[in-house]
């Protein structure tokens, strides 16, 4: 494929996104306490505490490959996407598409975490000099939901909620995008919990709808609200198809609306279809 400065920005920009151009440094001990053992948890926050307090911290060094790294299989400490570079790829395939079709539609995604697929959104709009466009940036900013088993029973053992590391304030993803230089009012931000923004969500019709809510709720939430927003030749991107809940909601609502557009795979967690 030609290398044309716009393609070699948005590579760039993926590299630089997925933190694929350098090797991970130490993180805090506290990054991924989370994934300890209750008693490991304690004994390392004890620490990082003491230690804290005399301006000093405690650090873990983590190893990730290059074929992790490209297959988001890592929850990175630097990086601002941890989708990797195949997804990266399949949005900037999809987002390239619409484009050259003139398929109508805003872009959004539903669960951004520190905003790198929406920043590579902006991105690729500004490369390419479409200046109608929006990108809206749809997330709690405060984690996951807890499970609502009553109503989702499918979510039950759900423990995405107390993953703090998760939690990544609207504040950080403004500063991230501005230090891309992509912060305009062309990015718009949808704070709250999908069943309370997205019913009225100023969106009209959308040409790319990214869902990354891992669960069950999340994920079911956004394709009522938004697919029948999405555009004939528009894509629907599900991040975490592999996680039974949002495979289940998946399914559920497309044998509910009778839809059959083929599922394709990216990788090991993300399929992707293209509506009809």
């Amino acid at each position: 494929m030609e290398s044309t400065p716009e393609r070699m920005y948005l590579d760039l920009l993926k590299k630089t996104l997925s933190f694929m151009l350098w090797p991970e440094p130490p993180v805090n001990i506290r990054t991924f306490n989370f994934m300890r053992p209750l008693y490991k948890r304690l004994i390392a926050g004890g620490l990082a505490k003491t230690f804290g307090a005399v301006g000093l911290q405690i650090t873990q060094h983590k190893v990730f490959t290059e074929a992790e790294k490209a297959e988001g299989k890592v929850w990175p400490g630097y990086a601002d996407t941890m989708i990797g570079m195949k997804r990266l790829d399949n949005l900037q395939d999809c987002i390239e598409t619409v484009l050259k079709e003139n398929v109508p539609g805003d872009f959004i995604e539903t669960g951004v975490w520190r905003g790198g697929a929406c920043i590579f959104m902006r991105g690729a709009l500004a490369v390419y000099g479409e200046k109608q466009r929006r990108v809206f940036v749809s997330d709690s900013f405060e984690g996951l939901p807890k499970p609502d088993p009553a109503k989702y029973p499918a979510d039950r053992e759900d423990k995405h909620h107390t993953f703090d590391y998760l939690q990544v304030s609207v504040e950080e993803v403004r500063q991230n995008f501005a230090k891309y230089g992509l912060l305009d009012e062309r990015v718009v931000f949808l704070k709250g919990w999908f069943k309370d923004t997205l019913p009225a969500a100023p969106i009209e019709k959308l040409a790319i709808l990214r869902l990354d809510g891992d669960m069950y709720s999340s994920t079911i939430d956004a394709l009522e609200n938004l697919y029948p927003k999405l555009s004939k030749g528009g894509f629907c991107i599900i991040d975490d198809y592999a996680l039974a809940g949002c495979q289940k909601a998946v399914h559920d609502y497309r044998d509910k609306h009778r839809i059959h557009d083929e599922i394709i795979q990216i990788d090991w967690i993300g399929r992707y279809w293209r509506k009809s």
